[in-house]
């Protein structure tokens, strides 16, 4: 008995071994090619300002300015076309790797989502770098394992830990990365999601901070124009304004997220033939940009420069001589209206930060309403960053994410219990109006047009519990089992198990397991190499 427990225990260490190892192999990818893709982006964005406000300046060059964008929405329709990977954010298909779901093309997620997230930012778009950070960084996990020929499990964990190095590079936030992980990656807690997302965000981060200041950009943290000096975060009335916003924000971000997919309808029931292919379809926020950006550089890129500007650090520009108010909602409502046409429309470009700039811009006009009610002017930063959190809450549906997102990314902890509060109203707001997280909708929408070119097969398949496998020792609920794999029967020498979550897998169980997947090769050898060696197998079911 002492010798099976310390074989199941060496058994453990040398498999959380190899997944620190591969870990911290694949943030050291990570960290490099993150740093070279923020670093580029934020290049590409000054460079954009800059020549839109050379448009600005000479209004009867701008017709040029609209070619070039029609020029770019092909060039962009034709890579959606032909490398169907690259599309949105990038954040669904990631997660939906994570999970099993099907095979993350890491050769076009790492060329294809670099050079046209790349291109959306340099064209003006309202995207950001962060979200094609999350999946470059699971395509170079998934690279990794297969350049090291493991097997698919261990596959899933890399994809796992490169997205989260991903995300921490492109906002220098480890915890940020680790609550992904947890909460959308896997939506789950086991010491093998802890243990690989920890060293590869470790390694990533250490690279991050060598690289960027031989390249000249400063290393701290992603927000520096808020201040938060002489307030008390516990002050009833502040969490009576906070409350206020926050509700007035989750509105607007169920609003948001139904527009959205109102969007995504409308483009998909195009009868226009060029809708079928995705080149007019994208070719409207390109236009879109276009015209936004010639009214503000607000409009353009993630939204950092935007967000910035509204701290108390910072140093908003007014448009057309406009109020402060004006300004601000001008710039919210354009904002808001490029986010939802890029994510209706598939355009490759980040929503991340996008959507945590609209949220500023909501928090920065609330700030002003609220100060008219006798708040402060001194806790407006803090409430800008609240609305931030909520509205970030209210589309994502990541409570722990958005809370330690938003105290990480200006290194300051003080109000973590009022923007616990405002995150909390926008979860529950968000469940009152049936909102499911947006980017496990558009996850659901991919799989769905995976099945028509790769149909679902179910079946019933008979496994037998080795020391060798994952499970053994582990509990039902515990062990990372291949997407659409349903335990439905445990077979303990004389005895059938109808087991549940608490079931504890023992070695020489056979376990009867109902399969449902579009890659059965794929599930079958991660199922093997879960559990330990597959008995037999039968149709169950039809392909569909």
């Amino acid at each position: 008995m002492i010798k099976k427990s310390g074989n199941r225990i060496g058994k453990k260490a040398r498999i959380l071994a190899q997944i620190v190892g591969v870990g911290a192999l694949t943030g050291l990818f990570v960290g490099v090619v993150i740093t070279c893709f923020t670093a580029l982006s934020t290049l590409a964005e000054e460079f954009s300002r800059g020549y839109y406000g050379f448009f600005r300046d000479h209004p009867a060059f701008i017709p040029l300015l609209f070619l070039a964008l029609l020029a770019g929405s092909v060039l962009v329709g034709g890579v959606m076309r032909f490398m169907p990977t690259v599309r949105g954010s990038g954040i669904p298909q990631t997660e939906g790797a994570t999970r099993g779901l099907f095979r993350l093309k890491w050769y076009e997620a790492i060329t294809g989502m670099f050079a046209a997230a790349l291109f959306t930012i340099f064209m003006g778009l309202s995207a950001g770098s962060e979200g094609p950070s999350i999946m470059i960084g699971g395509a170079c996990g998934s690279l990794t394992s297969d350049a090291l020929r493991r097997n698919a499990v261990v596959r899933r964990y890399q994809i796992t830990s490169g997205a989260c190095a991903g995300i921490s590079v492109a906002f220098n936030a480890p915890l940020t990365g680790m609550a992904f992980a947890f909460e959308e990656a896997h939506k789950r807690f086991t010491p093998e999601v802890f243990v690989c997302s920890f060293s590869s965000v470790v390694v990533a981060l250490v690279v991050r901070n060598l690289l960027r200041p031989a390249m000249g950009f400063e290393v701290g943290a992603f927000l520096t124009a808020f201040s938060f000096e002489g307030v008390d975060p516990f002050h009833f009335m502040f969490l009576l304004y906070v409350l206020f916003s926050a509700v007035i924000v989750s509105l607007a971000g169920v609003a948001f997220y139904y527009l959205v997919f109102l969007c995504r309808k409308i483009f998909a029931k195009s009868r226009i033939a060029f809708f079928a292919k995705g080149l007019f379809r994208v070719s409207i926020p390109f236009v879109l940009a276009g015209a936004f950006g010639l009214i503000t550089s607000y409009a353009m890129g993630g939204g950092h420069h935007f967000i910035e500007a509204v701290g108390s650090l910072g140093t908003l520009e007014r448009i057309f001589s406009s109020p402060v108010w004006a300004t601000l909602l001008i710039v919210v409502i354009l904002r808001l209206i490029t986010a939802v046409a890029n994510m209706g429309a598939g355009v490759p470009a980040g929503a991340f930060v996008p959507i945590l700039a609209i949220g500023a811009g909501m928090g920065a006009l609330l700030s002003m309403l609220c100060g008219v009610m006798g708040m402060d002017p001194a806790y407006s930063d803090a409430l800008i960053l609240i609305c931030m959190a909520s509205f970030f809450t209210t589309v994502v549906k990541s409570p722990i994410t958005g809370i330690v997102m938003v105290v990480e990314l200006t290194w300051n902890f003080t109000f973590l219990l009022p923007v616990i509060l405002g995150v909390a109203a926008g979860y529950l707001i968000g469940a009152v109006f049936r909102t499911e997280p947006i980017y496990d909708k558009l996850l659901d929408e991919l799989l769905e047009e995976h099945c028509k070119t790769h149909p679902v097969e179910q079946f019933v398949t008979k496994v037998r519990v080795r020391e060798n496998g994952h499970a053994a020792g582990r509990t039902l609920r515990d062990v990372l089992w291949p997407s659409g794999a349903l335990v439905i029967k445990v077979v303990r020498g004389e005895e059938e198990i109808s087991p549940d979550g608490n079931t504890q897998i023992r070695e020489g169980d056979i376990l009867i397991v109902e399969g449902k997947t579009a890659d059965k090769k794929d599930y079958l050898e991660a199922l093997g190499k879960t559990v330990g060696e597959l008995i037999e197998e039968e149709e169950h079911g039809e392909k569909g």
